[in-house]
């Protein structure tokens, strides 16, 4: 049986690149994603970054859904505490109206941004929990009558959401995901030292609902192909300068291969660099694809989804080409 394969993009930043173009250059990703056969393309959410550009997950949603034809497009994810739920609530049910069975929505509990950016995202304290409940109450009709919102009925009224994942990085949301009955999927890509003991908690602990009978799970991970392990290694240089710059305060687009080429990195930096990239798959179209391969069957995922922080448009076509030729066809 193949596995899925999925993409995870957020709009990379780099030198000579504007945010508008990054967001541009990712509809032009999504497009090559459709024809090539990936399963999903989801957009993350982050707020306050130079080197990311998908602030406004649910608008680059639609305009991706509407310039594909089969893929299944999504949020990796909405963060659940800078939103109302009623109206995350009805912003997928309308993308779901105007692209019926095509439309994830992945849910995050953290806000994806600073401190205070999260504060001028929303201005009041939030339980996270509780606006998550809310949020699915909502999509579920689960008020009970006393509720002061159970006489709000969310619109398109007549709409479902098509496909509810839980997102996580640690085992809190892995047991959300189990309880709830829904598709979870770990945030492998900058966390993978979690992974094995997270998915495996969401198997052991998965409570069957209305919508999903058995366990899914899937692996984000970080994953730079080139024409050869050479060239992928030059690729992600830039990548690791953009972590450490970003987990250090240092704000800027990501840089050149050039420029993190001659990078020093101190001790400190160097733990930061290889802390995010533990468990990536960084090589060659042949060793990618082998990488891959091994790390669902180590990690006990049913799908991958590929998130590479690699700005220029042609080497990241390329990529997803090369892993298409090996891995979906």
């Amino acid at each position: 049986m193949s596995l899925p394969l999925s993409v995870l993009d957020l709009s990379p930043v780099g030198v000579g690149i504007t945010p508008s173009q990054a967001v541009r250059d990712s509809v032009e990703i999504a497009k090559l994603a459709d024809h090539l056969g990936y399963e999903r393309y989801w957009v993350a959410e982050h707020h306050n970054m130079p080197s990311i550009a998908t602030s406004a997950p649910e608008v680059l949603i639609a305009h991706i859904a509407a310039s594909t034809q089969r893929i299944r497009v999504g949020a990796g994810g909405i963060m659940v505490p800078n939103h109302a739920p009623l109206h995350v609530v009805e912003t997928f049910r309308t993308l779901e109206a105007l692209h019926p069975g095509r439309i994830d929505l992945g849910l995050g509990r953290a806000p994806g941004t600073d401190r205070i950016t999260a504060t001028a995202l929303r201005r009041a304290d939030v339980d996270v929990n509780s606006l998550l409940a809310e949020l699915l109450a909502f999509e579920n009709g689960g008020f009970p009558p006393s509720h002061p919102f159970a006489t709000i009925t969310a619109m398109p009224s007549d709409v479902r959401l098509s496909s509810i994942w839980m997102l996580g990085s640690t085992l809190a949301g892995a047991s959300i995901a189990a309880q709830l009955g829904i598709r979870y999927a770990f945030a492998g890509h900058f966390a993978m030292r979690d992974a094995k003991a997270a998915l495996a908690h969401y198997r052991d602990n998965f409570e069957p609902s209305e919508t999903l009978r058995e366990p899914y799970a899937m692996l984000a991970v970080t994953c730079v192909c080139g024409g050869d392990d050479t060239e992928a290694q030059r690729l992600a240089a830039p990548l690791r300068v953009a972590v450490v710059n970003t987990r250090t305060g240092k704000r800027s687009p990501i840089v050149s291969v050039e420029e993190a080429l001659a990078r020093t990195f101190t001790e400190d930096e160097q733990a930061i660099a290889d802390d995010f990239l533990l468990g990536a798959v960084i090589g060659g179209p042949d060793k990618v694809a082998q990488g891959l391969r091994a790390l669902a069957t180590e990690m006990g995922a049913d799908e991958l989804m590929l998130s590479t922080l690699v700005p220029d448009l042609g080497a990241r076509r390329a990529a997803l080409e090369w892993i298409a030729e090996r891995m979906l066809r």
